[in-house]
């Protein structure tokens, strides 16, 4: 196999799991959910961008493969955006908490 198709499964597995945990009721299980699910987006993005080690950019020495610069952007953001899902469920099952006891 090769990396590509390995990534892609670990990616597809991930994803998988963090649905499985997003379906449950517990908090607990749904934040687990959302940040398996954000991991395996961020592979899929890595394995979109190209060729591991190619430079992002052309430099002088102009090479054949060169890795697509937005879909790293894209992972900087998704790791923005899952900190901020998380924050919001952790606050939600604090409150949970507060009210159920």
């Amino acid at each position: 196999m090769t990396g590509n198709v390995t990534l892609a499964i670990v990616a597809g597995v991930l994803i998988a799991a963090g649905v499985y945990l997003l379906t449950e009721r517990s908090l607990t299980r749904i934040l687990v959910g959302v940040l398996v699910m954000s991991n395996g987006v961020n592979v899929l993005f890595l394995l979109a961008a190209g060729p591991a080690g190619a430079p992002p950019i052309l430099d002088l020495f102009p090479t054949d493969k060169m890795v697509d610069p937005l879909p790293l952007a894209m992972v900087l953001t998704a790791i923005v955006i899952t900190m901020a899902v998380s924050a919001f469920v952790v606050t939600v099952a604090y409150r949970s908490f507060q009210l159920n006891g």
